[in-house]
């Protein structure tokens, strides 16, 4: 073995707080760039915020020209949650302080889907209940608004049915008896064990299936009630426009007041806080330029789509829109995340408008958000007697549209349309 010295160059890039920062805001959506530069200004005193303010400019500079509020304004405040208004519900109850301790502390097991995720035997040990009194309280807590805690499928169907007006006595049975009988679409087998019509079988699985097999997800998924645009593509005479909503945030200068301050360690401190204003605003300056070359060769490549809708959307991915628009590849994911476009056919996340070629296509073919569009319309239209097989599916876009996928592309894109297949689809009357 020869030892020796040996020099070696290598490339290697350093992961600085700028750029970390740079990242950071060129992902964040414009509402929270903005929870974001508050911070900043809170944290930095060289910050100097400027009209609109944060409370009223945006919604005067609004009003000034004539023009409805800015999009800002309707993002509703977050409400209560799901876990704090059972625990409100149940201080109202009258309850003697042990049972309530034990529907408390249930109600802390409640997962996001609204079940309640712990063994019984633990909180019976935990708490030394008998039986009839764990059940008694389980009772307690599915009593409450929104009829949830349940700890199993059947249970959480049937607290939904139980709290309906109207009355499904077979439903109910269904769910606590056979439900996996139902949701395998054996209908004749169950209308033979229950000697009901063929008829009555359907229209309670037809009951059962507009209940919510997640009751509790909305408390979560629903808030903010409002998706405020962060680009807005506007149509004249033919012609597309693109507004950033940044530009609705405020203007940020560096403050002269402390300039007599260059000496010592609080001049050294002055120093770096006006780095970091300097740097946050070449960032957002950046960001806004990142975003409007993105989206000009956006509007270039999707003219069809901005005037007719998603049929017309064509694939176009992230290398090709990077190319043009003169960036790198990572640089474009990073922009088009967690941001929505407002578009003349709709509201959309900007995700989803960067859609890959299916395979085998040319550089003129189909995206794969026009092909589940597709799939949906033939499933919207088809013979509920006799539902499309996948494979029908397929032969209906090679024949109606000329698109050509094979069956398991389909299969795979009906499943993340969340459309069942074709035997769970089928009814019989």
């Amino acid at each position: 073995m020869e030892l020796g010295l040996i020099q070696k160059q290598t490339t290697q890039l350093v992961m600085t707080t700028q750029l970390r920062q740079a990242i950071s805001i060129l992902q964040y959506s414009t509402l929270e760039l903005l929870d974001y530069i508050k911070e900043e200004a809170l944290e930095n005193p060289l910050i100097e915020l400027h009209t609109p303010s944060w409370d009223t400019g945006i919604r005067a500079k609004a009003a000034g020209r004539g023009e409805r509020a800015d999009s800002l304004d309707y993002v509703a405040e977050r409400g209560k949650s799901l876990n704090e208004e059972l625990h409100e519900q149940v201080r109202c109850l009258n309850l003697c302080p042990h049972q309530a301790k034990v529907i408390h502390y249930l109600i802390d097991n409640i997962d996001e889907a609204g079940y309640l995720r712990i063994r019984d035997h633990e909180v019976i040990m935990q708490f030394q209940l008998t039986n009839q009194e764990y059940e008694e309280a389980v009772r307690v807590l599915q009593s409450l608004e929104p009829g949830i805690g349940g700890r199993n499928l059947a249970e959480c169907l049937s607290l939904q049915l139980r709290s309906t007006s109207e009355v499904h006595t077979l439903a109910r049975k269904l769910v606590n008896e056979n439900l996996k009988a139902l949701a395998e679409k054996k209908f004749r087998e169950l209308s033979k064990e229950y000697h009901v019509k063929l008829q009555d079988i359907q229209l309670a699985s037809d009951v059962i299936a507009a209940l919510d097999p997640r009751p509790g997800s909305k408390w979560y998924n629903e808030k903010p009630y409002y998706v405020a645009p962060d680009i807005i593509i506007k149509e004249n005479e033919g012609t597309y426009t693109i507004k950033l909503l940044d530009d609705e945030l405020p203007s940020m200068k560096v403050s002269t007041a402390y300039q007599s301050f260059e000496k010592g360690e609080v001049g050294h401190y002055i120093k770096g806080k006006y780095q970091q204003v300097n740097w946050l605003m070449k960032s957002i300056e950046q960001r806004k330029h990142t975003l409007r070359s993105i989206m000009t060769v956006f509007i270039g490549q999707q003219t069809s789509f901005l005037q007719t809708g998603l049929s017309e959307l064509r694939p176009i991915t992230l290398k090709e829109v990077a190319n043009e628009a003169g960036v790198h590849e990572s640089t474009v994911s990073r922009a088009i995340k967690n941001k929505y476009v407002q578009t003349p056919q709709g509201l959309y996340a900007l995700k989803d408008l960067f859609t890959s070629r299916l395979s085998g296509e040319t550089e003129t073919g189909t995206s794969s958000s026009s092909v589940k569009i597709f799939i949906k319309e033939f499933v919207e239209e088809e013979d509920k007697k006799k539902p499309l097989s996948d494979q029908k599916i397929v032969e209906a876009l090679h024949i109606q549209k000329g698109i050509q996928v094979s069956r398991r592309t389909i299969a795979k894109y009906r499943e993340e349309l969340g459309i069942p297949g074709s035997s769970r689809r089928k009814r019989f009357v």
